[in-house]
């Protein structure tokens, strides 16, 4: 199911405003992913997008590719659990992961550089 992001029924008075012609295919969005933190993985391996491209989306993970930027070395880690998300408050609580959240990993706390709803990857920098 489609989310509409067209902009044809907002009027900044707060009059009633018709539309003028229906919906678009290339308006129509996507409800968020919100990759949240499990036992096991999961990606949802194909969804159409703009132009026939597809996206590999993440929506549970246990494992995060960490890089030691000291070290030159990446590693592939489990995640331990989500210290903070700085797009909302309360993903943090609900164990979501988006970009810029902050999480404990085997090797340390690590920022997430990824955006895991959109890539199909989670990859993160030791702090």
């Amino acid at each position: 199911m489609g989310v509409y992001q067209g902009n044809d029924f907002k009027k900044i008075s707060g009059g009633r405003k018709r539309p003028h012609r229906s919906n678009r295919r290339y308006e129509i969005g996507s409800y968020p992913t919100h990759t949240t933190l499990s036992s096991e993985e999961h990606h949802i391996i194909f969804e159409r997008v703009r132009g026939g491209n597809a996206k590999l989306r993440v929506k549970k993970c246990l494992y995060v590719n960490v890089t030691d930027p000291k070290k030159g070395i990446s590693k592939k880690c489990k995640v331990l659990k989500i210290l903070e998300t700085p797009a909302n408050r309360e993903y943090s609580q609900r164990g979501i992961i988006t970009k810029g959240s902050i999480v404990e990993t085997e090797l340390g706390v690590a920022k997430i550089t990824s955006r895991p709803g959109q890539e199909g990857t989670i990859n993160a920098v030791l702090l």
